[in-house]
């Protein structure tokens, strides 16, 4: 437990520049309480004790603002940097050196029984405001932008953002926006969009031409 809590100390210090020492760090991030309290709310819902369960992590929700349902099974090093707002459902699974920022959602897209949270792996960053949705996988070393609605499965490596959120870059490497395997509906529509206007600016020209010819003087 001691060489637990050491660990998630030290992500703090790794992913926080203004963590100072260790005595503010203990006393003062609300983050690192939540995942304190919550792993105390976690025994007690695994031994069945739901109501004591509950209890610790509503008290833990009122005193940090940030909700982890007891039944969630969180990994090592997690950092919830400043965690205000941050929701995380009873099935949730979150891997080791996940960092979370605030107003980030990992909840359900439905009233569905069973798993039905997502499942977050190692070394991912989720932005602040993003909502993942869903029960799928966010596979490892992925990062998710602020504000960015995540409704299915993220492959390995990859950068998500957008409303819904599409994969721009993968394995270190842009994405085409013309692949066929990636369909991208934003700059699809702005395709036909930019297809509309020069056909327009055609058929003005084209009246336009037609009005000149006809005010032109008969010989």
């Amino acid at each position: 437990m001691l060489k637990r809590m050491r660990s998630d100390i030290q992500a703090v210090f790794d992913n926080d520049p203004a963590a100072r020492g260790w005595f503010e760090v203990i006393f003062t991030y609300s983050g690192l309480h939540a995942i304190w309290n919550h792993r105390m709310a976690h025994f007690f819902y695994r031994h069945h004790w739901f109501t004591i369960a509950r209890i610790i992590s509503q008290a833990s929700r009122f005193f940090t603002g940030i909700e982890i349902h007891p039944g969630a099974r969180i990994g090592n090093r997690l950092f919830i940097d400043h965690g205000m707002g941050v929701v995380i459902g009873e099935t949730c699974e979150i891997g080791d050196d996940v960092v979370i920022y605030q107003g980030v959602t990992l909840g359900g897209s439905g009233k569905e029984k069973g798993k039905r949270h997502p499942t977050i792996g190692n070394n991912v960053v989720i932005g602040s405001g993003a909502k993942i949705l869903g029960s799928f996988k966010i596979e490892d070393q992925c990062n998710i932008g602020a504000n960015s609605v995540v409704l299915k499965e993220v492959p390995f490596g990859s950068t998500v953002v957008g409303i819904p959120g599409r994969v721009v870059r993968q394995g270190g490497k842009r994405l085409d926006r013309l692949s066929h395997q990636m369909p991208d509906p934003v700059v699809d529509a702005m395709g036909l969009l930019q297809r509309e206007i020069e056909q327009l600016q055609v058929e003005m020209k084209s009246l336009k031409e037609q009005l000149e010819a006809e005010k032109l003087p008969k010989e």
